[in-house]
């Protein structure tokens, strides 16, 4: 019985492991604040957050890539929550400003309504600006699926991965709420979705 016991407990821990790798995939997580000459840490032409879940959190983690110097272009992608107010892009973008960052250094998508068309709009705007390299930023349990999506929907784009490390819906502790096993079950259901019909 308590082999049996042990088991279980080292199934269910190699699970929770497994699944946190696996939905958070980070770049970055072997650069310095800021970017170097070493091979994947270098600057990218845009930082991309796309809104969602905690929409602040995104946004601020993307402000703050773009305050150490990783792009001098920041993009916002969604559409609003209550279609009576504004669009989810532009209140991440009224964070960016409050942060001191200038108006001509970001670029909104107030349309996208979807992780597909966050990357099918956002692909209007590589090509407006001749952008090839993005660090892509949205929240942990969601980074994976993104990162997907963008791979199939844009072209001729490297996609850096920054997970949100921690915000409202997600943290290294998502397994101890109901909250977290539900993220994780609906991001499951939707990569399999994404990968039999490839949108989600």
């Amino acid at each position: 019985m308590i082999k049996k016991l042990l088991f279980l407990a080292l199934f269910i821990i190699s699970v929770i492991v497994g699944v946190t790798y696996y939905l958070q995939p980070n770049d970055l997580s072997k650069c310095d604040v800021s970017p170097s000459a070493s091979a994947g840490c270098t600057a990218v032409d845009a930082i991309v957050a796309i809104s969602g879940g905690d929409t602040a959190a995104r946004a601020n983690e993307a402000i703050s890539l773009y305050q150490s110097g990783w792009s001098k272009t920041l993009i916002f992608s969604g559409a609003a929550v209550d279609k009576a107010g504004p669009s989810n892009a532009y209140e991440m973008k009224q964070l960016a400003l409050s942060a001191g960052i200038p108006e001509s250094a970001i670029y909104i998508d107030e349309e996208a309504e979807s992780t597909k068309e966050n990357a099918e709009n956002a692909q209007k705007i590589f090509e407006e600006l001749g952008i090839k390299k993005i660090i892509l930023v949205t929240s942990g349990y969601h980074q994976r699926r993104a990162a997907l999506t963008f791979e199939k929907y844009t072209s001729g784009i490297t996609i850096i991965n920054h997970p949100v490390a921690s915000d409202n819906d997600w943290s290294i502790w998502w397994w101890t709420t109901p909250r977290g096993w539900w993220l994780v079950g609906s991001e499951a259901v939707k990569i399999i979705a994404f990968c039999m019909v490839g949108a989600v």
